[in-house]
């Protein structure tokens, strides 16, 4: 099963270049691979010692050979010469020139927190959040919190699906105050499409950080860090209770996909055309940090 996304910039529909492909499928396609899923790669400790092996300066070994299969641009990043980085975590959490994420700073444009693949929603049923077509999620499930998840029915939701060869750094979509993240434990599935068909409630599943953030431009928005098979750790760099500016970093995940989640109230923003149209075709669409993806309704 191929993945398909549409490339922002040309319009095109691009084939998704798939990290563990092989891999993937077993684990989720045959009923050998499901069990091994189950019994060992959806838990804490296979992608904790997985994530601590590319921590190791041995790992570094396969920073090149990721940048080449991937098509990874080094042009953008702080640091361009891949020996340079001491361990793959290294590599994979680099940070970028602030010219290779220019901001749309405009008061009343939202930017997109991250690199990835977004699928947005307004006047959502939060008893009913599409994950893929075919399986819905529970927003007081996600959060936890069932108070919380009453104030953002019929509200928007923005999924941003990052890939392994993103950047993997996630940034503030506005200036404003943020809280302190809050940890949701749970299990360590894939985000790649092949595991959002399989899992029910995925992203309920998965361990989380919740972070409420209250934004200058567009209210009380709910910031979600989705963990992965494989991500060794969601790292929060900010400082909670501190203002912080547009585009500001507020962590990273290291190695593996990730997602990244957000919550707006009703009538607080209205998201781009063709994201929304893209999304009711079933088709996500590539975006990058500090890029317009809405603006004030």
């Amino acid at each position: 099963m191929s993945i398909y996304y549409i490339d922002r910039n040309t319009g095109q529909i691009m084939e998704e270049i798939v990290a563990g492909d092989v891999f993937l499928q077993w684990l989720y396609e045959t009923k050998t691979g499901y069990f091994f899923l189950l019994s060992l790669v959806k838990r804490k400790l296979f992608s904790y010692l997985y994530g601590k092996m590319q921590d190791t300066k041995l790992s570094s070994r396969k920073t090149k050979r990721f940048i080449d299969d991937f098509k990874i641009n080094m042009d953008e990043a702080l640091i361009e010469v891949p020996s340079l980085y001491c361990t793959f975590n290294d590599f994979f959490t680099r940070k970028l020139k602030a010219e290779s994420r220019p901001l749309a700073l405009e008061p009343d444009v939202l930017i997109s927190p991250a690199d990835g693949r977004v699928s947005a929603w307004e006047n959502i049923d939060s008893d009913k959040l599409l994950q893929v077509k075919g399986s819905e999620y529970n927003l007081t499930e996600l959060l936890q919190n069932p108070k919380l998840a009453l104030e953002y029915s019929k509200g928007t939701c923005i999924v941003i699906r990052l890939c392994p060869a993103d950047y993997h750094r996630f940034h503030f979509p506005d200036q404003g105050l943020p809280s302190e993240s809050l940890r949701i434990n749970g299990h360590y599935y894939s985000v790649n499409p092949r595991a959002l068909r399989k899992i029910p409630k995925l992203y309920c599943e998965n361990k989380r950080d919740l972070t409420i953030f209250y934004s200058a431009n567009f209210g009380k928005i709910l910031l979600i860090e989705v963990g992965a098979t494989c991500v060794g750790s969601i790292v929060q760099t900010y400082l909670p209770q501190q203002p912080v500016e547009k585009g500001a970093e507020k962590g990273y995940f290291k190695f593996g996909g990730s997602t990244v989640i957000l919550f707006f109230k009703r009538n607080t923003v209205k998201i781009d055309k063709d994201l929304l149209v893209n999304t009711a075709e079933g088709i996500e669409t590539k975006v990058v940090m500090g890029e317009k993806i809405g603006q004030c309704s």
